[in-house]
């Protein structure tokens, strides 16, 4: 049987990437980027990756990567989801390399570890694992076509391009023109790439790459759901014990009592869900028992990191609604990911397919 607990070795990560986020992405320090034109901390993303190598983990140790586990992942993950970091781990450290990884292109694979070249997946942040994605046309060698809805393209080096020959193409994103898009998550912005005669390399085929990167992508997600769920449940007790209303603490009182205890069971059944898909990703179990581990902990994620940031909006009501807290954070972070790498239904009717209890 799976040991899903946590090892040493991921609580000693789990450490240091809190300590390290906690000197780089403060929330006022993360709300003051929203406000810029640099939503991006690349001097956190510097720090994760040159001082503690995390975008490599996925990569094998001959390709210049760690040779770690997409357990390890799911706990940086976690921690990033409490912090609502501005970094672009999820679309360079594990969906661009995940399709590097299916292609096998050494090259790049070996920037994308260091961490001095971000990678992006230029197919719409919510496109589910196993959806139709958008293809650019090729015209005399060259690629054409708009993509919306790409996320982190503003900040990434280079561009993994589906195209409609069925290829999966590296362009860099010099070459290509990126325009934001509006955002409710103002920490992972979205961009419409427009490629004009652009030049790629081809790196391998599209579709079975574009898979494996949705579908770790939408694993992993849970974890970054779960740690932000972690964070709005902790912040909330804590307040709730400091806060007095009628001379006594709010906590106290027996109906947030409930409130709080159903959302700590919810929190704890998304933990074991999202231990459990992060496994699944790392091997020894077939694809279909790995795809319905993501299906589940997908179907499940996105009800409870936006009802564990809800219950944290409503429950420090006694603050007024400032932008100055980052409540806000978590729970536009909480709403955008409830529809990245597919909604809850849609996982749901995959999951549905997997174990064959297709509706009547």
């Amino acid at each position: 049987m799976t040991d899903l607990l946590y090892s040493e070795e991921e609580e000693a990560l789990r450490s240091a990437v809190r300590d390290l986020l906690a000197d780089h992405c403060d929330a006022p320090g993360v709300i003051a980027r929203t406000e810029s034109d640099a939503p991006h901390d690349l001097a956190a993303w510097k720090a994760l990756t040159d001082a503690m190598g995390l975008a490599g983990l996925l990569v094998p140790e001959a390709q210049g990567g760690q040779g770690a586990t997409h357990r390890e992942v799911a706990v940086v993950l976690e921690e990033l989801g409490r912090s609502v970091a501005p970094v672009p781990y999820l679309t360079s450290a594990v969906v661009a390399t995940e399709a590097l990884l299916e292609c096998g292109d050494e090259e790049l694979l070996g920037r994308l570890a260091s961490g001095r070249t971000i990678g992006a997946l230029a197919v719409g942040l919510h496109i589910a694992p196993d959806a139709d994605f958008a293809a650019v046309r090729i015209e005399d060698g060259s690629l054409h076509g708009e993509l919306t809805g790409i996320a982190d393209a503003a900040v990434a080096d280079v561009l993994l391009v589906p195209a409609e020959d069925g290829g999966l193409y590296a362009v860099q994103t010099s070459s290509v023109t990126v325009t934001p898009q509006v955002s409710l998550d103002l920490t992972r912005p979205l961009a419409t790439v427009t490629l004009t005669g652009a030049p790629g390399r081809r790196l391998g085929d599209a579709a079975p790459a574009v898979r494996r990167a949705l579908r770790a992508g939408a694993g992993l997600l849970a974890s970054e759901q779960l740690g932000l769920a972690e964070w709005a449940l902790t912040e909330t007790v804590r307040y709730l014990k400091d806060r007095k209303q009628f001379n006594r603490p709010v906590g106290g009182f027996q109906a947030l009592k409930h409130r709080l205890a159903q959302l700590w069971l919810e929190v704890v059944n998304l933990r074991a869900a999202a231990r459990n898909a992060a496994d699944a990703l790392g091997g020894g179990q077939s694809a279909d028992e790995t795809a319905l581990a993501v299906a589940v902990a997908q179907a499940y994620a996105a009800s409870v990191a936006v009802h564990a940031a809800e219950e944290a909006l409503q429950l420090h009501g006694g603050l007024g609604m400032t932008w100055e807290h980052p409540v806000h954070l978590a729970l536009k972070r909480a709403k955008a990911d409830s529809i990245a790498y597919g909604t809850a239904g849609a996982h749901r009717e995959a999951l549905a397919e997997l174990v064959d209890l297709r509706a009547p």
